[in-house]
């Protein structure tokens, strides 16, 4: 007739583990929240770099790799752009310290941009729909 006592202990558990699974949820809750935010803030403050530094290339208005020496092309941008202000070019605006035919140009090529290159995870970041 002990067999009343066994259900009272697996319900205690039960319990337990229920008010267990309770905190952890909260706590990710909590940790997760600021984790998104900084990541949204770490997308508009990462770098992309047009081109990769040490190429020694300019960009057409394509947005291709060229020769330093081929009419019309453009020289690498002086510094590397943010993912806030390729978000804004994006949109409409220049890139910082470009004319519109360089931002075109330079927005061509963050656009080719190919996993492994420089900048590439910003711009694909920039890409992902924000909630």
């Amino acid at each position: 007739m002990d067999d009343n006592t066994e259900p009272k202990d697996t319900l205690g558990d039960a319990s337990r583990r229920t008010l267990l699974i309770g905190a952890v949820a909260t706590s990710a809750v909590v940790s997760i929240r600021p984790a998104l935010a900084q990541a949204a803030g770490s997308v508009l403050n990462c770098k992309i770099p047009v081109p990769e530094r040490g190429k020694g290339m300019f960009i057409d208005a394509t947005g291709t790799l060229v020769s330093p020496d081929t009419p019309g092309a453009f020289p690498p941008a002086p510094r590397d752009f943010t993912g806030e202000e390729v978000r804004q070019a994006l949109q409409g605006r220049n890139l910082p310290g470009a004319t519109r035919e360089q931002s075109r140009a330079y927005l061509n090529y963050i656009r080719k941009l190919q996993n492994g290159q420089s900048g590439f995870t910003c711009y694909a970041s920039l890409q992902m729909p924000r909630r």
